[in-house]
């Protein structure tokens, strides 16, 4: 059994680029604030331990995840600094975390009282209130701080510590940032009615959109997410920082053809040749995560020339027109990254997929190996 993890298709990894995406977004946000890197589903895709391990020595405040089970396994890790779940908890993944001893995202008072019991159970534990300013998916309403406030205040103690409190920015990757001045001035407001010192509670709004955009919304902390890993926070964010390339996939030739004018290739036969091209098949589909909607659209990077994929991509084959170029099987075809002086990027592929950078980065399989470069 082979143990090249090169011998089929799979994801390069620049550590060294997601350190410096960090030191980019703490350079801006300004050091007084701290950075707290988001690294749920498995850091976008790219492998939470790997990324852990790189960013630890730059000491950030703490990881955010989404899920009990992934703060677990940071904590499995031997990570020892702050682990935020930025989701409710189920009840199932109450006792998760508490064992854990994560900080919990508390939206609700039932989810409250749920946390109260693990604490009792478990020893002190921390939460941070989320207020809803408009995200609408989780958090206390902000036109009712007053009230919600109130409840949370008298339910914390020596065994449930209130150490923090945010919000979620609806549209900080959007031309206008109106949305975000109304949801920063709700935010404020119901800053304002709580019963507790804010000097008491780490206070915190922007994900990688918000922190390159509006530094001044940073607060007490910052939340970076997709700029760490690569990819464009929002538009016009690259005037003002352009994030390094983080992510590369690549995959071998397996056949290479040269089929007369009329063939068809790929399931539906969306692709009928001009004239007589040279076709290369490459052991990549849909089954490794590449978007089947790059069908006719996408383009890849074979010998620094840039080609473009033919015909539909089915589950584990991608076919490519290589027009001139007499490449054999076993080359390299890219389809995220860098050859020579010509480059794809996650964003450039998003947007042909018709989707965001996001999906296509945690879309990838575990089919793929991750390699570290």
């Amino acid at each position: 059994m082979s143990n090249d993890l090169r011998e089929r298709a799979w994801v390069e990894v620049n550590l060294d680029a997601v350190r410096a995406n960090y030191e980019t977004v703490r350079r801006h946000v300004g050091a007084e604030r701290s950075v707290l890197p988001m690294v749920k589903a498995d850091a976008y895709g790219l492998g939470a331990a790997r990324v852990v391990r790189a960013l630890e020595p730059l000491e950030p405040w703490g990881y955010g995840v989404a899920t009990a089970m992934e703060g677990a396994a940071l904590r499995e890790l031997g990570v020892r600094r702050p682990v935020h779940v930025f989701t409710p908890l189920t009840p199932g993944a109450v006792e998760t975390a508490a064992r854990a001893r994560l900080v919990a995202s508390v939206s609700s008072v039932a989810g409250l009282e749920a946390w109260a019991g693990a604490a009792e159970r478990h020893g002190p534990l921390e939460f941070h209130v989320e207020v809803d300013t408009g995200m609408g998916r989780a958090g206390f309403d902000w036109r009712d701080t007053s009230e919600w406030a109130a409840a949370v205040h008298a339910r914390t103690g020596a065994r449930l510590r209130w150490t923090g409190v945010f919000t979620h920015f609806h549209s900080a990757d959007a031309a206008d940032a109106m949305g975000v001045a109304s949801q920063w001035r709700r935010f404020q407001d119901a800053l304002a009615q709580l019963p507790v010192p804010l000097e008491d509670l780490c206070v915190h709004a922007c994900n990688s959109a918000a922190s390159l955009r509006w530094p001044e919304y940073g607060a007490d902390a910052v939340r970076p997410g997709i700029f760490l890993y690569g990819g464009a926070a929002a538009p016009g964010v690259a005037g003002v920082a352009r994030p390094r390339a983080v992510a590369a996939v690549r995959a071998r030739l397996v056949q290479v053809r040269r089929v007369p004018p009329g063939s068809t290739v790929g399931y539906g036969a969306t692709y009928q040749a001009r004239g007589w091209e040279r076709w290369g098949t490459v052991a990549i589909g849909y089954g490794d995560g590449l978007p089947r909607t790059l069908a006719n659209r996408g383009s890849a990077l074979l010998r620094g020339r840039r080609i473009p994929v033919v015909g539909r991509i089915s589950m584990d084959m991608t076919v490519v027109d290589m027009a001139d170029l007499e490449a054999e099987p076993g080359e390299i075809v890219t389809f995220v990254g860098r050859e020579g002086d010509a480059e794809i990027t996650v964003d450039e592929v998003a947007e042909r997929a018709g989707t965001i950078s996001y999906e296509i980065l945690t879309g990838l399989t575990t089919r793929l190996p991750r390699v570290e470069t």
